[in-house]
């Protein structure tokens, strides 16, 4: 995808010279229609905020074919992230060509309340997959010091299977983060910025240290930042691969130098967190959009995307399509139009299209009829009972084993659990090894409701969300796909295996 070069860009949209570009709002898309009554026969959620005729059903927001506008086809003028696949320079001069760090001084200068109302008018909602509103969640960080420092710590520990948006950043833009830390952390008081980057990450630490580096040489950061008379500082620190830490009070207690494991909260890391300080745990392209929001001005951003899902989002598509790609795009844009306008569409059409996890495989999978027609954003995803978490899709076509492909997901959840809560270290292990027997139908037809009883009995009763991880793929299998394990179970046949003495005997495990 060809990007033009924008280095006067953060000039003309500056709120501190003058609030323009707020009227690009309206941008091209494609709305995709299709039938709605197989949807709707799983009973998907629909809203009651729009009174129907009588006798006719409520409308379903979620889709695109309702939405009141069409979303998607992003303008290149609109992109935050000007150098996503490494075709220019990543480093510093070619940021500021890019205009990174266009008048960073002011903007910090604003001061920290005039920051956080401008991410929260903005409608800025996390990016790392639980959708805070990340306005309201900076603002909980103490305004007052009671003699301990805060600390403002950046989860690039990008572990989600199907996820990778984060490592493009750090990759290919690193002075968006390194900027971003500088403004995020003014807007909280913090004192400092700790990234601490996922331990496959050999390249992408290599080039946000360097980033780092350079920002320090050129005093962007440090002592006096970027001229601000505010010292402020960021350190790299990177983890050893465990999936755990992604959860922000795993990667606190892996920060500090212990084992990964979460912490029971209250209390929470606003009140206690890095070293028993003040600590904001934030997403990388959450931070890293900041700068660009301010400059261009808050009614910006939230003029893309429908009402709650402002701004734009890296989507990042895998899987059976023809041309898998990270792109970002307007939130709410519909998935069929992104999986078709920036892949190349389902690898042999989208009628061979089996199923699709919208936002990394902790998400609920979607069936085909559904995706058709669902939008990307926080809320549609919720009303059919996904989520975008943090926005990677894998596309799965008709040659997929749908069961093996969920049970393949469960025993990843096995292995990366930490083990501290019960339900998650026996749960996990339960439900993938009744999964690895349903994917050759080696089970009972009764076991289908034993596994959804399991799902529920980790689901929620865990310290962290890595057993909602864990059930939900599983959950939206059975409620999607039963007739096919049942099928299985009812065509299995026992292998014929030699015994001991030598003679033939049907063996079948429960």
């Amino acid at each position: 995808m060809a990007l033009p070069s924008l280095a006067s860009r953060a000039i003309r949209g500056t709120p501190l010279l003058r609030a323009a570009a707020a009227s690009s709002a309206t941008v091209a898309g494609r709305v995709v229609g299709p039938p709605a009554a197989a949807a709707a026969a799983r009973g998907l959620a629909t809203p009651a905020a729009a009174p129907a005729a009588p006798g006719a059903p409520p409308k379903e927001m979620w889709r695109a074919s309702n939405a009141s506008r069409s979303y998607g086809g992003l303008r290149d003028e609109d992109r935050i992230f000007t150098n996503l696949y490494g075709d220019r320079d990543w480093a510093l001069d070619g940021a500021l060509k890019r205009g990174d760090w266009y008048r960073t001084k002011d903007l910090v200068h604003m001061g920290r309340d005039w920051i956080i109302n401008g991410i929260k008018a903005s409608g800025l909602r996390g990016r790392g997959g639980a959708g805070f509103p990340s306005g309201l969640k900076y603002s909980f960080m103490p305004k007052a010091s009671d003699g301990r420092p805060s600390y403002l710590v950046v989860n690039a520990d990008e572990s989600e299977p199907g996820t990778c948006k984060d490592r493009e950043i750090m990759r290919s833009d690193p002075h968006k983060l390194v900027e971003g830390c500088l403004v995020v952390g003014k807007g909280m008081g913090a004192r400092a910025a700790y990234i601490y980057v996922r331990g496959e990450f050999i390249d992408e630490r290599h080039r946000l240290e360097a980033a780092v580096a350079q920002a320090y040489e050129k005093g962007l950061i440090g002592k006096n930042a970027s001229g601000s008379g505010y010292d402020f500082d960021v350190y790299v620190h990177y983890g050893a691969g465990a999936y755990i830490c992604g959860e922000e009070t795993a990667l606190i207690e892996s920060l500090e130098g212990k084992q990964g494991k979460p912490r029971l909260k209250p209390p929470f890391p606003a009140n206690i967190g890095l070293y028993g300080c003040p600590t904001t745990v934030t997403n990388v392209e959450t931070v890293a959009v900041v700068p660009t929001i301010l400059r261009r001005g808050p009614d910006w951003f939230a003029g893309m995307g429908r009402k709650g899902n402002a701004g734009t989002k890296l989507f990042c598509i895998s899987g059976h399509v023809n041309s898998p790609t990270t792109v970002e795009e307007e939130m709410s844009i519909p998935l069929r139009e992104l999986i078709e306008r920036h892949c190349g569409g389902v690898r042999g059409g989208w009628d061979n299209l089996l199923a699709i996890i919208p936002g990394g495989s902790s998400t609920p999978l979607l069936p085909q009829d559904v995706a058709e027609d669902v939008m990307m954003d926080f809320d549609a995803l919720k009303e059919v009972g996904s989520g975008l978490g943090t926005a990677g899709v894998i596309v799965m076509d008709k040659s997929t084993d749908i069961v093996d492909a969920i049970a393949r997901l469960s025993y990843f959840y096995k292995h990366e659990s930490c083990g501290q809560c019960t339900p998650c270290r026996e749960g996990t292990g339960w439900m993938w090894n009744i999964l690895t027997r349903m994917t050759r139908g080696d089970a009972k037809l009764e076991e289908i409701d034993m596994l959804q009883e399991i799902t529920k009995q980790v689901e929620g009763h865990t310290i962290c969300a890595l057993g909602e991880a864990s059930a939900w793929p599983i959950q939206a299998l059975i409620k999607n796909f039963r007739p096919e394990m049942e099928r299985r179970i009812r065509e299995y046949q026992p292998r014929e295996e030699v015994g001991v003495a030598g003679q033939v005997s049907n063996v079948t495990t429960f």
